[in-house]
């Protein structure tokens, strides 16, 4: 994806300016407080978030304070939980930023040391559910690397208002190890293996069932074929599927000439 000019020179201008600023930072261990002014800066002039009618600090929940959040139009679209420059990122900071947003109803939460940032996908499930689905070290980041520029791109105001994080999350959902797994033992992707396996050994003989108990047992890991997300991708399979067989009928009626060619257009004359 090529970046429009504007941003992809705002992004790499504001990196290579603040890579100095945060590795002084990072040297002089500062503060919490201190690390918050240099998150809210470069939310400015690297993600072009303003500071003044976008960014909010100490925002309140139940009586607690995130430490920033941002508003497009007035709503809020993502909470960010800050954390001193020279602190790691726990799970326990996580679970406290992920509380904050199903508190306010956020979707999309970051947790960040103004080095290291972690932004969480949220659903909201009982038990509330939270899934990383980007992180970034602005100080290993390169400037001049498209790559780079992309991934820090998704977090930027002109990606928030075409919902490129979201797009990213659907594509990285795809290609997970649960949909993949599900994709692949597929009756569809099953029936093409089987084809394979007799071209290679015409002598053995083999049906659907057995090539994918062979590869329940022998190829993949429990962990991708069971469990809640292993069920969840199944059924998003097994649902494509039935679009696709519904998409693919009429054609198959009409070539033999079990529909008229105008069929689609008869219940309207």
């Amino acid at each position: 994806m090529a970046l429009p000019k504007k941003l992809e020179e705002r992004i790499s201008g504001g990196l290579k300016r603040f890579q100095p600023i945060l590795s002084a930072a990072k040297a002089r261990d500062v503060n919490e407080s201190d690390t918050v002014v240099i998150i809210t800066d470069v939310l400015q002039d690297v993600f072009g978030y303003d500071k003044y009618s976008d960014i909010t600090s100490e925002h309140m929940i139940r009586g607690t304070f995130c430490d920033l959040a941002i508003k497009i139009d007035g709503s809020l679209a993502l909470l960010i939980e800050a954390k001193a420059i020279g602190l790691d990122l726990k799970e326990q900071f996580v679970k406290q930023a992920v509380d904050y947003a199903a508190n306010q109803g956020v979707e999309w939460v970051a947790l960040t040391n103004g080095v290291v940032w972690r932004v969480y996908r949220v659903a909201f499930k009982k038990p509330i559910e939270h899934e990383l689905v980007v992180e970034f070290d602005l100080l290993t980041m390169n400037c001049r690397k498209a790559d780079d520029l992309e991934v820090l791109a998704l977090l930027s105001k002109e990606g928030w208002l075409k919902a490129r994080l979201g797009d990213y999350y659907t594509q990285k959902q795809a290609l997970n190890r649960f949909t993949l797994a599900a994709v692949l033992l597929s009756d569809t992707v099953l029936e093409v293996t089987r084809r394979e396996v007799r071209r290679l050994a015409p002598e053995v003989r083999v049906d659907v069932d057995g090539l994918r108990q062979a590869l329940l047992t022998e190829v993949f890991k429990r962990e991708v074929v069971e469990g809640e997300k292993a069920d969840m991708a199944r059924k998003q399979v097994a649902k494509a599927s039935g679009r696709a067989l519904r998409a693919v009928k009429p054609a198959e009626d009409r070539a033999q000439g079990n529909l008229p060619e105008d069929s689609s257009n008869e219940s309207g004359s």
